[in-house]
C-alpha cells in the first residue's frame, strides 16, 4: 500500500445537518463556517485509490465542495438514510470514468440498500441513467481494494451492529455508542482517529463528548478529530476550548494527510 493517506471530512453533522430546518439556536445561526455541517461522510485517498465512506443525502455537494470525483469504491458503515440516500449521485462518476463502483458493506446493510435502490443492482433493469454499482458483502475479516488493506471495526450503534474502518494508521468510526473490547484491540497504535461525539448530554445510540474523550484516553492515538456533531453540542469555538490536548472537533472540508 502507498504510505501516503489523506482523509477529507466531507460532512461532520448529524442526520439533520446544521443548520437544522426552522432552528434559531446560536449554532444554527452562527456565522462561523465550522458550524455549518453536512451529513457525516468522508473520503480517503490512498495512493491512486479513492474511497468514499458512505453516500448520504449531501454526497453531491460534498464532492463538489472538495473538488473530488474519482471514486473507486464505497465503504458503507451502515444503512441508515443519512448514510445511503445519495446513491444516485454516484452516476456522474460511473459516466465519467466508465467504471462500475463496488459498495462494501455488511449483508444486512447491502440488503437494505438493494431494497431501496433495487434498480441500481438489478441487471435486468436497463434504464441507461441508473447508477452502476455492485454490492460486496464484508464481515469482520480484513479485505483489500486494489492494494489497500482495510480492517473492518465492529461497533454498536445502540442495538445495531455497524462498521468503522481502519486503513494503515488511520481509523474512522461514526455512529458508535459502544466499541467492544475486540475492536479496541484493532485500534491500537493509531496516528489519527476520527470518532463520533454527538453532543454533551448522553444519547442511547451515540457516544457523547465525554464518552468519546474516555475512549480516546484509552486508545491513545496521536490525534483525534470528533465528527457527527449535533447543534445541541454548542458552538465549535466553545467546544474546542475544553477538549483535552490531542482532541479537536472536525469540520466540513477538513483534510488530513498522514505519511
Amino acid at each position: 500500500m502507498n504510505s501516503i493517506l489523506e482523509i477529507t471530512l466531507l460532512g461532520t453533522g448529524t442526520s439533520q445537518g446544521i443548520p437544522v430546518i426552522g432552528c434559531n439556536c446560536p449554532v444554527c445561526t452562527s456565522s462561523d463556517p465550522r458550524d455549518k455541517r453536512l451529513r457525516t461522510a468522508a473520503f480517503i485517498q490512498a495512493g491512486e485509490t479513492g474511497l468514499a465512506i458512505d453516500l448520504g443525502p449531501d454526497f453531491r455537494m460534498q464532492m463538489l465542495n472538495n473538488n473530488l470525483s474519482d471514486v473507486h469504491a464505497v465503504l458503507l458503515t451502515h444503512e441508515h438514510n443519512d448514510h445511503i440516500s445519495g446513491l444516485d449521485d454516484i452516476r456522474p462518476i460511473n459516466f465519467r470514468y466508465k467504471r462500475n463502483i463496488p459498495i462494501y458493506g455488511s449483508a444486512r446493510s447491502l440488503g437494505e440498500i438493494k431494497r431501496r435502490f433495487f434498480y441500481a443492482f438489478d441487471p435486468d433493469y436497463l434504464y441507461p441513467g441508473k447508477p452502476h454499482v455492485t454490492g460486496i458483502v464484508i464481515n469482520d475479516d480484513p479485505f483489500e481494494i486494489n492494494d489497500i488493506s482495510i480492517i473492518p471495526i465492529p461497533v454498536d450503534h445502540g442495538d445495531l451492529p455497524i462498521y468503522g474502518f481502519r486503513i494503515g494508521d488511520l481509523a474512522y468510526i461514526t455512529d458508535a455508542k459502544r466499541i467492544p473490547e475486540k475492536s479496541r484491540k484493532l485500534l491500537q497504535n493509531l496516528d489519527t482517529l476520527i470518532l463520533n461525539a454527538l453532543r454533551i448530554e448522553p444519547h442511547e445510540a451515540h457516544l457523547n463528548i465525554d464518552e468519546a474523550i474516555e475512549i480516546v484516553k484509552e486508545l491513545k492515538p496521536r490525534q483525534c478529530f470528533l465528527t457527527h456533531i449535533s447543534h445541541a453540542s454548542g458552538l465549535h469555538a466553545d467546544i474546542d476550548k475544553f477538549l483535552p490536548d490531542g482532541i479537536k472537533l472536525g469540520f466540513d472540508g477538513m483534510r488530513l494527510r498522514l505519511s
